[in-house]
């Protein structure tokens, strides 16, 4: 072959010509598809289609130009254009065609790489999000009663919920999402804050027999509209309604459902409607977390299981708020965890899927029964059951690993709880006090620095954080924090710590004056006898000490005995046999 005349003959053919302009105009098209496509929501299977198309079109056109000509008189067979006599001055039209094309794909690449830098100056984190992760804010009340709030809040919580039984979706915990409430406007720093791609939005209108939902699920990043819709329909169809969105917002996210999240999706909690408004009063008191509303969240649970005794979330309910009493004052262990144990079982004898019974469940197992395996296990089933519960993960760190030493894995376990609540201060508090039982101080101290930023007022951390400093000697911080905590609440543990800190500075006289208040209030309210272990310890009286740390486990006081492994301020009693007695006791228990 002379490939001196084929390529001439190429040239002949404006094969050459059609080439470069093909790949001009095809590199253009591209360029569209990958910035533009996006933009739009079109699925990236779309933008590999045109790229293929683009490439496999380039040797078709060739081969089209070898043997076709476009002339003058129209398309031709190249040897027919052959013998047709070439005009003087032919236009060169195909010229500037190519140059625009040319211009216009080095504007769209250069677009794309700006915008790909400026995409870099969004929110940090987002480019790394995952892509099946969602945030449910607050829906609006739309009612004209402002009372319905709670039936608000129980259509947001029950949507969640069920979101959050999908293994393939990161839901996060309404804890966190409750801080932005009334569409908020800057979404990708809210999903920033949250570690979100995805926001549903809502309202929700209640009038007599009837309610209006409406919600808009919103990729956060470009602020585009994935999916919206309105619900009009009968009061007593609202399970339906929470099923339909969240199966609709599991399908535009593209989760893989199992079967069992299949039917948990479907799931209707109960046939009785007045029993499931009672339940959403109970939800509602039960996440304001004082003694006050859990006592009231108790009276609507018990009044939701009256209506309708198989409601298995509202025995869940009961459990949750049992469980946590005594931690608030307003009951003692005896009275609050067998009733926390009841609810639990009676929940899971209805319907074992839920992942809060078996959670209050094992937190029984653990405070009242010191049965650590089998509490471990039934945190374990919960996690199973539902990766997206925080409060799982939370407890299991907590009451579970922490005691038994395993401080890795619960650093671990609370840091999966914070992905899912990254705003909950009192899980952010929590990783402080297990980095404190680690004696891990200086990161304690950081940790509880970063939740006091973001609630300057919870009490809770002021006195972790007075403990981590009282351990690296920094006394006069320490007080400062415990007489901030007793500032903003009357728990009595931070006027215990208080004491135990006079104690070790020399100012018996004051730690003395605290305890004997303690003992004041104790006739008429519970305070566990932990506290004047605490005291005692400070005061150097070590048989004082131990007789109210066995005392303390006389009242099944779990929430504080089984930190006895780890808890600095129980230094001095080590090595005695006593309490040498009491750990082994504690940790053999069944």
């Amino acid at each position: 072959m002379d490939f001196g005349n084929f390529f001439e003959e190429l040239r002949r053919r404006n094969v050459y010509k059609v080439a470069a302009a093909y790949a001009v105009v095809a590199w253009l098209i591209v360029q569209v598809a990958t910035q533009v496509f996006p933009f739009f929501e079109v699925p990236n299977w779309a933008v590999r289609v045109v790229i293929l198309l683009s490439v496999a079109g380039l040797p078709i056109s060739a081969i089209i130009a070898w043997f076709f000509e476009l002339t003058p008189e129209g398309l031709k067979r190249a040897d027919e254009a052959a013998s047709v006599p070439a005009r003087a001055n032919q236009p060169r039209t195909w010229i500037y065609v190519l140059l625009i094309a040319g211009a216009c794909s080095v504007v769209m690449f250069f677009v794309g790489q700006y915008s790909g830098r400026r995409a870099g100056t969004k929110p940090a984190g987002l480019s790394r999000i995952n892509a099946k992760s969602i945030a449910v804010l607050p829906f609006e009340n739309l009612s004209s009663d402002p009372n319905n709030a709670y039936f608000t809040e129980g259509v947001q919580d029950e949507i969640l919920a069920r979101l959050a039984k999908i293994a393939d979706l990161k839901v996060i915990s309404r804890t966190s999402t409750q801080r932005f409430k009334h569409s908020p406007e800057n979404l990708p720093e809210i999903a920033d804050r949250l570690g979100v791609a995805n926001i549903l939005e809502g309202t929700v209108q209640k009038e007599t027999d009837r309610v209006l939902v409406t919600v808009k699920l919103i990729r956060a990043a470009t602020d585009a509209h994935l999916w919206g819709e309105s619900f009009d329909r009968k009061l007593t169809d609202i399970f339906a309604v929470e099923s339909e969105i969240a199966t609709k917002v599991a399908s535009e996210l593209r989760a893989k459902l199992t079967g069992p999240e299949q039917n948990a999706l479907a799931a209707r909690p109960t046939e009785n409607a007045q029993a499931y408004e009672l339940y959403q009063y109970g939800r509602y008191f039960w996440n304001k977390r004082t003694g006050a509303d859990l006592t009231k969240a108790i009276e609507y649970f018990e009044k939701a299981v009256a209506e309708d005794p198989k409601f298995a979330l509202a025995y869940a309910g009961l459990a949750d708020a049992y469980v946590l009493l005594s931690g608030f004052a307003a009951a003692s262990p005896k009275e609050s965890l067998p009733k926390a144990r009841a609810a639990a079982e009676q929940a899971l004898a209805l319907d074992d899927s839920l992942a809060e019974a078996h959670s209050s469940l094992a937190q029984t197992l653990i405070a009242y029964d010191f049965n650590f395996a089998e509490g471990t296990r039934e945190f374990q089933r919960a996690i199973e059951l539902n990766p997206n519960y925080p409060t799982a993960h939370h407890w299991y760190a907590e009451s579970a690993l922490t005691p038994q030493e395993k401080f890795d894995e619960a650093v671990t376990e609370i840091r999966r709880a914070l992905e899912l609540d990254p705003l909950s201060v009192i899980i952010n508090a929590d990783l402080g006090t297990i980095l404190f039982n680690a004696r891990r101080y200086d990161e304690a101290i950081l940790q509880l620095n970063k939740t006091l930023e973001m609630d300057p007022r919870f009490y809770y951390a002021r006195w972790a954080l007075g403990e981590a400093l009282e351990m690296k000697g920094r006394t006069k911080e320490a007080i400062a924090e415990y007489q901030q905590a007793i500032a903003l609440n009357d728990d009595p543990l931070s006027s215990a710590l208080l004491a135990h800190l006079y104690a070790r500075t020399d100012r018996k006289d004051k730690a003395r004056e605290i305890v004997a208040r303690l003992h004041d209030i104790s006739k008429h309210s519970y305070v566990t006898p932990y506290l004047f272990t605490l005291a005692h310890v400070g005061l150097g009286e070590k048989d004082q000490a131990l007789f109210f740390l066995e005392k303390t486990y006389e009242d099944r006081d779990g929430y504080s005995l089984v930190f006895i492994k780890v808890d600095p301020f129980l230094d001095p009693l080590r090595g005695d046999p006593q309490f040498e007695a009491l750990v082994t006791k504690i940790f053999t228990s069944k």
